[in-house]
């Protein structure tokens, strides 16, 4: 697995060590430590990124829910404070960056961006020259894949404020959203050199690191970010992606767990320990975490993706087929749209099928494949000969 480094000149102008596994214990017990040790952490406003300022006392809950990692209670106690007082611009910060961050934490989250980008948008809407509304506006279009319409508005807010850390993060995160990193970086160094924001400019800046391929230098910002806020989810992930890069599987592994030891649900940490797992080659591991996945998340196809895919490397074919099956079946069920449908459902089920000489399953999986090919005007790359699937030409005649 590659982070795609891929750079651009677009501009915003109008327009190894092996990898290993600790053991269980170790795990257990690196993971209570820092579960002490963040319990020990002042919750001061400075302490976890925000602005040099003193929060009015009605945020202050809302606040020390971020700052405890209680997302959920951050975004109901910043919102009902909105509704109260709509033009209240520090409760559409905490809720705007709650809500970004939170759906970033778990696999089913990602409604919570386009929510952040409503309340961001009518506030400024209303308050269009205001430059704190405008800067979070812009890091909810960047969060949301409008990295061009957020460059406007962080430039327009830089304007006004150059030295406004949280529009110039979200400029750097633009760049970054059209390839071009080594841009993105510079920008999101200058907004470190800002006192305030830390939580937030750390972060990015790791993001710009692991963009360049600098995956160690990312490693060293997440890391002080999550001093700043240890309790955030979503930093974890993060930390365990830039581990995965440089091949550290057990500091991934620390951090998957450390996930689980906040959130015992978490379905996204249990795929990836299932995906980690299947990358060591550690078949049992693997079923047992993405079995987790489908029971606690059974409508959502990629668990049956990678449950399916791990029956399939360790030879039960009949069980893979029917995994992938399930995988194929909810994706067509769920509308999920043609080009964003994960192929490898149909092809490995197909692949199981012919294994076990199950012509029809095989015939009726193919064929299914072919017309979304044909319909979405994708390169179909599941082909066989015209007398049809080895074994199965009599079963391919009548079917045609």
């Amino acid at each position: 697995m590659r982070i795609n480094r891929s750079t651009s000149r677009l501009s915003f102008r109008k327009q190894r060590r092996r990898p290993g596994c600790l053991s269980l214990p170790l795990l257990l017990g690196l993971v209570v430590g820092a579960l002490a040790t963040s319990m020990l952490r002042p919750t001061q406003w400075l302490n976890f990124g925000a602005p040099l300022s003193t929060p009015a006392a009605d945020l202050a809950p809302a606040l020390q829910a971020f700052n405890r990692g209680d997302l959920d209670e951050a975004v109901r106690l910043s919102q009902s404070l909105l509704e109260e007082q709509p033009e209240n611009t520090g409760a559409l910060l905490v809720l705007a960056r709650a809500l970004i961050y939170r759906s970033y934490s778990d696999y089913d989250r990602d409604a919570d961006r386009a929510t952040a980008l409503q309340w961001t948008g009518e506030l400024l809407a209303r308050n269009p020259k205001n430059v704190d509304v405008m800067a979070v506006h812009a890091f909810a279009l960047q969060s949301s894949g409008q990295p061009v319409t957020a460059a406007a508005i962080a430039q327009e807010a830089l304007k006004e404020n150059p030295e406004h850390a949280l529009a110039r993060m979200a400029l750097a995160l633009s760049y970054s959203g059209v390839g071009s990193h080594e841009i993105s970086l510079r920008e999101n160094l200058l907004a470190a050199e800002s006192p305030g924001w830390q939580l937030d400019t750390q972060r990015a800046l790791a993001l710009s690191y692991s963009g360049v391929g600098n995956y160690r230098s990312a490693i060293e910002h997440i890391e002080k970010a999550i001093t700043l806020n240890p309790r955030l989810i979503l930093l974890y992930f993060e930390r365990a992606l830039y581990a995965r890069q440089i091949g550290d599987a057990d500091a991934a592994t620390v951090a998957y767990f450390q996930i689980l030891a906040y959130d015992t649900q978490n379905v996204k940490a249990r795929l990836r320990l299932c995906e980690l797992s299947s990358l060591m080659r550690q078949r049992d591991p693997a079923i047992q975490f993405c079995q987790q996945v489908t029971d606690f998340a059974p409508d959502w196809s990629e668990g049956w993706y990678h449950l399916g895919r791990e029956h399939f490397l360790q030879g039960n074919f009949a069980q893979a087929q029917q995994h992938l099956n399930r995988c194929s079946s909810l994706q067509v069920m769920q509308d999920i749209p043609v080009e964003a449908r994960r192929f490898e459902c149909w092809y490995m089920q197909g692949q199981a099928a012919e294994i076990l000489g199950d012509c029809p399953a095989l015939l009726a999986t193919y064929n299914e494949y072919r017309v979304m090919a044909m319909d979405a005007g994708l390169r179909q790359t599941w082909i066989y000969p015209p007398e049809g699937p080895p074994g199965c030409v009599e079963e391919s005649a009548s079917a045609r």
